[in-house]
C-alpha cells in the first residue's frame, strides 16, 4: 500500500448519537419509510490489552485518522500501523511513513458498520467494531473505544454467560447487560465503562457465539426500568439460594424498587452452582485441624481448663452435641449468618509435675462456644468460595454428622446466572419471567436499536480541489530542536541516500538490530554520540531516538 492512496485532508462534522427511552407506541406505517433511530453508543476504556507506550493496530475496516493538530488520513481495510509514545507525544508509523500526532489520535470508522469492520490491537485477536481514541496517561497509551451498545453486547454476553446456556437465559443476560451499560453513561468523563469485571467483561466481536448474537438481536433495544429511570442491572454467577440487596454490598447504593431479598430455589437446584461442603462427625473423629484449633482457642481461657496443658496434643474433641447458625448480618429475611454456635465434649491432658510428659486424657465436660464464620470459620471448614465473606451457609443434621453447605459466587445482587440457566432450561421460563423474578417491579421498555450510521469513505478533496499528488508522496519530516543539545552533540542531515530511498533507524548500532523506523532524505538529526563502533552514531529527533551509520549523514554548519 502507498500513501498516494491514503493521504488526504478533510473536514467533517461528527454528530452525537443520543439514547432514547420509552414505550414503543402503536403507529400507522408512514408513507415514506425512515431509518430507525440508531442505538446509543458507549465508550469503553480498554484495559485488557494492557497497552504500554506502544500499540500495534490492524484495521479490518476503512478508517479516518485524525491527529490532535487536525491532520487527517484515509486508511483502508488491511492497514497495519503502530502508535508509539515519544516524549509525551503520539507518533504514528505506517510502512515508511511517520507522523507526529500530538497529544491525541482518533481512528473513526468509515464505509461499513458491520461488526467485522473494526480493528484489532495486536497481538490479541479481539476485534473491536468501533472508533478508537488514543491519548497519553502517565507516559502510557490510553485507549477508549466508542461503539454501538448493540455491538458492545456482542463482546459482553458470551463472556459473562456461556453461549451454551438456553436462549431465554441469554436473552435475560442481554437485557441486563444492555441496561447496565446504558445506566453507566457518564458525559463528565471520557469513558463510560471498563472492559473488565469492574463493569462487564468485554472482549470484542466473535463470529463463534451464534446463540449470544441471536439473543441480542431478538431483544434489540430492550432495557429494564425502575420508576422513570433505567435500572442498574447487577447480576452474579450464583446467589447461594437467596438474592441480595445492593445496599448490603455497596453501602453507598440505595436499593431501587426492582430489588428485593428473594429465596431462589432455581439457583440451589442447579448442580452447576458452585458450592462447598463440610461434614462434621458427631463422634468428633476426623474433624478439620483448623476447626479444632478454633474450638481449642475458644475454651482455653475457661477456668475449667486451668489445670490442663495448653498444647494441641493435650486437647481432644470427644463429640459434637449441637450446631446452630446464628446472628444474621442483615435484618430478616436475610439468611446470611455470621456465627456458628458449637456444643461439644472435651477431654484434656495435664502436665505431670517435674516432668515433660503429659498425663492420660481426662474428661473435662461440655462447652458451648460461638465462632465467627467470616473469615476464620469458613476458612477452617473449607467453606470459602470466592473469598468475599458473603456465603449463604445452611446446616443439616444427619444421623451421624452435621453437614454444612455454603453457596454464592459473586455479590448475589440481581440475576443469578446459574438460576437463570435452570429456570430456562428446566422450567421453560421466558426471559421476561426470569427478569420479573430477579428484578420484581422492573418494567421492560424499548430504547433505540437501529444500526450505527457510518459515514462513507469519500474523496476528502472533492469539495476543495488541491494540487495533484506527487508520484512519491513523502510525510512531513520530523522536527528536531537544536537548542539545549548535550555537550559534544551536533546537527546532521540524512543525505547519503537516493531521493526515493530511506535510511534505517535501528534500535542498536548494528545492521542486524531491529528497525525502529525509516528516515527520509533531508531528515534533520541531532547526533548525540559516536558509538564504540565508529561507523555508527546515536541520534534523535524530537519524537524518536536510535542509531544510524554516520556515512549517510552530512554535518549541518
Amino acid at each position: 500500500m502507498t500513501f498516494r492512496k491514503i493521504l488526504a485532508l478533510c473536514l467533517c462534522l461528527m454528530l452525537p448519537l443520543l439514547p432514547t427511552l420509552g414505550e414503543s407506541p402503536a403507529e400507522e406505517t408512514p408513507a415514506v419509510e425512515t431509518a430507525a433511530p440508531a442505538a446509543p453508543t458507549v465508550r469503553v476504556l480498554l484495559r485488557r490489552p494492557a497497552l504500554t507506550d506502544r500499540a500495534d493496530l490492524l484495521l479490518t475496516g476503512d478508517y479516518l485518522v485524525i491527529t490532535a493538530a487536525g491532520t487527517r488520513l484515509n486508511l483502508p481495510a488491511g492497514t497495519e500501523l503502530t502508535v508509539l509514545v515519544r516524549d509525551n507525544t503520539l507518533v504514528l508509523f505506517l510502512d515508511d511513513f511517520s507522523l507526529d500526532a500530538g497529544a491525541s489520535l482518533n481512528l473513526l470508522r468509515r464505509g461499513s458498520a458491520a461488526p467485522t469492520a473494526g480493528l484489532t490491537i495486536q497481538p490479541r485477536a479481539d476485534l473491536y467494531p468501533g472508533d478508537l481514541a488514543l491519548t497519553i496517561s502517565g507516559g502510557m497509551l490510553r485507549p477508549v473505544l466508542t461503539l454501538s451498545v448493540e455491538d458492545y453486547l456482542v463482546g459482553v454476553v458470551p463472556y459473562e454467560m456461556s453461549d451454551s446456556f438456553p436462549l431465554e437465559a441469554l436473552k435475560a443476560q442481554a437485557v441486563c447487560a444492555r441496561t447496565y451499560a446504558l445506566s453507566r453513561l457518564n458525559p463528565s468523563q471520557d469513558y463510560d465503562l471498563v472492559d473488565t469485571t469492574d463493569d462487564q467483561v468485554f472482549r470484542g466481536y466473535s463470529q463463534a457465539y451464534v446463540n449470544a448474537r441471536r439473543a441480542i438481536s431478538e431483544t434489540a433495544g430492550l432495557v429494564l426500568t425502575s420508576g422513570d429511570a433505567l435500572a442498574v442491572c447487577y447480576y452474579s454467577a450464583s446467589n447461594g439460594g437467596q438474592t441480595e440487596l445492593p445496599l448490603h454490598v455497596w453501602a453507598d447504593r440505595e436499593a431501587p424498587d426492582c430489588y428485593a431479598i428473594t429465596e431462589d430455589p432455581y439457583d440451589v437446584e442447579n448442580p452447576d452452582s458452585l458450592t462447598r461442603h463440610a461434614i462434621l462427625r458427631k463422634d468428633g473423629a476426623d474433624l478439620p485441624e483448623a476447626f479444632v484449633a478454633l474450638l481449642r482457642e475458644a475454651v482455653w481461657a475457661s477456668p475449667r481448663m486451668e489445670n490442663y496443658a495448653k498444647t494441641p496434643e493435650a486437647f481432644r474433641v470427644n463429640a459434637l452435641s449441637a450446631l446452630a447458625l446464628k446472628t444474621p448480618r442483615f435484618d430478616a429475611p436475610s439468611r446470611l449468618m455470621t456465627q456458628l454456635e458449637v456444643t461439644f465434649q472435651v477431654s484434656a491432658r495435664q502436665q505431670l509435675v517435674a516432668s515433660s510428659e503429659l498425663s492420660e486424657f481426662f474428661p473435662v465436660g461440655a462447652f458451648t462456644v460461638t465462632l465467627d464464620l467470616f473469615p476464620a470459620g469458613v476458612d477452617a471448614l473449607g467453606l470459602s468460595i470466592a473469598g468475599a465473606n458473603n456465603e449463604i451457609i445452611t446446616l443439616e443434621e444427619q444421623e451421624e454428622s452435621y453437614r454444612l453447605t455454603s453457596g454464592r459466587f459473586g455479590h448475589g445482587v440481581g440475576m443469578s446466572q446459574r438460576g437463570a440457566q435452570w429456570m430456562a432450561g428446566q422450567y421453560g421460563k421466558t426471559f421476561q419471567e426470569i427478569l420479573a423474578f430477579y428484578y420484581p417491579g422492573g418494567v421492560l421498555k424499548q430504547a433505540a436499536s437501529g444500526p450505527t450510521q457510518v459515514p462513507p469513505m469519500e474523496s476528502l478533496l472533492a469539495d476543495t480541489p488541491g494540487p495533484a499528488a506527487s508520484p512519491t508522496p513523502r510525510p512531513t519530516l520530523m522536527p528536531v530542536s537544536g537548542e539545549d543539545l548535550p555537550a559534544g552533540a551536533w546537527l546532521a542531515s540524512v543525505e547519503g541516500i537516493a531521493d526515493d530511498s530511506t535510511l534505517n533507524l535501528r534500535a542498536e548500532p548494528s545492521q542486524s538490530a531491529p528497525v525502529i523506523m525509516r528516515l527520509y532524505k533531508h531528515q534533520l538529526l541531532a547526533v548525540l554520540e559516536v558509538c564504540d563502533d565508529p561507523l555508527w552514531v546515536r541520534v534523535r529527533t524530537d519524537s524518536v531516538e536510535g542509531y544510524v551509520m554516520v556515512s549517510f549523514l552530512e554535518k549541518v554548519e
